[in-house]
């Protein structure tokens, strides 16, 4: 089967697959680097001979190299772990950092596949305060879903690293998918809980600045985003921008899904 997202997570770009396959040039020989890796969309999608993903969020980096490493014990932990409330708030609770990867992976995905509204998020402190979701009877072991992400992940390489450390991986020939947390619309809608550090807008200006010099060194940039104004404004020069219409479903709030306005930049 073809691989899809193991993961639900927030600007996750499923819906916006066929428009950025549009933008990835022939890359023969040369690398696929996704420093935002969050569920994986374009690169399952893609599926490039050479690949390096990369996030700052430690669990996801392990939950990766888990289901690419360990497949076998993540699918054995995932068929025990139970749909309910008391198990969950116990799985919530857990001290993962001192695990293997296997159950980093399977504490993840059960985790999102059984939070409220697919979720990930954590405090100041790194803990997950998700609650548990309104599902009757979620998917919390795709098999033959993990199995098929496994075997696409075989040779790639998945890096715990900053999105500036690409300026050291890419080289001209290069592609570049960046996929960061999204300027807010509205002052109230800002949501940066992949990670306790957040990414407020003086990383937004840094990212536009990395990205400049990848272009600079010959590197093909892509990158997506809000449609804010401050997105507009940053990207107003030494990039193009195109306007797509993406389904965005992860929100705590009814009113705040629905088909929203986001940008891709090159």
């Amino acid at each position: 089967m073809e691989p899809r997202p193991f993961l639900k997570w927030v600007g996750g770009k499923r819906q916006l697959v066929e428009t950025l396959l549009d933008h990835v040039p022939g890359l023969g020989k040369h690398t696929y680097h996704e420093p935002f890796v969050g569920g994986g969309a374009l690169f399952f999608a893609l599926r490039p001979a050479k690949a390096v993903l990369s996030d700052d969020n430690a669990r996801l980096v392990r939950t990766y190299v888990g289901v690419r490493d360990h497949v076998d014990a993540v699918v054995k932990l995932l068929r025990s772990y139970p749909h309910d409330p008391a198990f969950f708030q116990k799985m919530r609770e857990r001290d993962i950092d001192s695990a293997d990867d296997a159950h980093v992976a399977a504490w993840m995905i059960y985790l999102n596949k059984t939070g409220y509204n697919g979720l990930y998020r954590v405090n100041s402190r790194n803990v997950f305060n998700v609650p548990f979701g309104r599902y009757a009877n979620p998917t919390i072991c795709d098999e033959p879903n993990l199995r098929a992400c496994s075997a696409a992940l075989q040779g790639v390489e998945i890096l715990r690293d900053d999105f500036t450390s690409v300026l050291e991986r890419a080289h001209k020939g290069d592609f570049v998918y960046f996929d960061p947390p999204y300027v807010p619309l509205s002052a109230t809608s800002y949501f940066t809980g992949y990670t306790a550090d957040g990414f407020g807008p003086e990383r937004q200006v840094h990212l536009r600045d990395v990205a400049l010099k990848l272009k600079g060194k010959g590197v093909h940039v892509l990158l997506s985003n809000s449609s804010a104004g401050f997105v507009r404004e940053i990207y107003s020069q030494g990039f193009e921008l195109e306007e797509v219409h993406a389904a965005r479903n992860v929100n705590c709030r009814g009113d705040g899904r629905g088909r929203i306005l986001e940008l891709v930049m090159w």
